[in-house]
């Protein structure tokens, strides 16, 4: 009889884990990984089988969930994915807002921005709407004029008045940390400058605002946003346990929620 229930007990066991929907969704390690980690036991108990894959290169995140490789990607801002599918043709949408990272200028040569020295080097990221992003908070902070009405397709052929003649190096946003021991300053993307042990707040000589309209979304590939698998993750990232983790990880707003 013991052997007869212990047989049927493992027969459920493997039942429930076979039932199990797997969810692939491609992320950048720190923070959009880490707060996928935090989520996959509430999902896991919802009968999904959450998979975080790690990948560093926004572009290639895009391209493995238009191919149908991964289920959703979180890295990215509303404008960046909707520059890529018009770039590309590709046909991701916005499933779901999370949080905001704000941009910042860092430096290791200066201390602060009137410290600047004329014709010093920034570097940008060379994607289109993260370049604009860059010189807009450059244009936030005093030190460049854009040609008015550019907005988020802001290019450096747009800056109408550089006082300090400023030169502008367009780099991979990934390795934009790295760049900082060659350059006067370089803004980067807070995904990218948290893994460098960089705090907007605390390291940034000038930080975006709160009001901040890229907010980083789950994106999910058109027709999909209402599987109840990609609700059930939106759900779980909206909730007061990430909205807790964020503002005890990251207690000088590096990452803020929005919802």
């Amino acid at each position: 009889m013991k052997k007869l229930i212990a047989i049927a007990a493992v027969a459920v066991l493997a039942t429930s884990v076979f039932a199990q929907k797997v969810l692939k969704v491609g992320a950048t390690p720190e923070p959009h990984a880490n707060i996928l980690n935090l989520i996959k036991d509430d999902l896991k108990a919802q009968g999904i089988d959450l998979q975080v894959i790690e990948m560093t290169d926004y572009p290639t995140l895009n391209e493995v969930l238009e191919a149908g490789d991964i289920d959703a990607n979180y890295d990215q801002h509303i404008p960046y994915m909707e520059s890529f599918n018009k770039e590309k043709g590709f046909h991701l949408v916005n499933a779901g807002g999370i949080h905001v990272e704000p941009f910042a200028l860092y430096s290791n040569k200066y201390k602060s921005l009137s410290d600047i020295k004329k014709k010093s080097v920034i570097a940008i990221p060379n994607d289109p709407t993260n370049e604009a992003r860059a010189l807009l908070l450059l244009q936030e902070a005093g030190l460049i004029t854009l040609k008015e009405g550019v907005g988020i397709n802001a290019t450096p052929i747009d800056i109408v008045k550089n006082p300090l003649k400023l030169k502008f190096k367009e780099i991979d946003a990934a390795t934009l940390p790295r760049t900082l021991k060659d350059v006067g300053g370089a803004v980067i993307n807070g995904n990218y400058a948290l893994p460098a042990g960089l705090s907007a707040k605390k390291d940034g000589l000038f930080v975006e605002g709160s009001s901040s309209p890229y907010v980083n979304i789950i994106a999910v590939k058109a027709g999909n946003e209402n599987r109840e698998e990609i609700k059930a993750l939106v759900k779980a990232l909206q909730s007061d346990k990430v909205k807790q983790y964020l503002s005890e990880t990251y207690p000088n707003g590096e990452v803020v929620a929005v919802f």
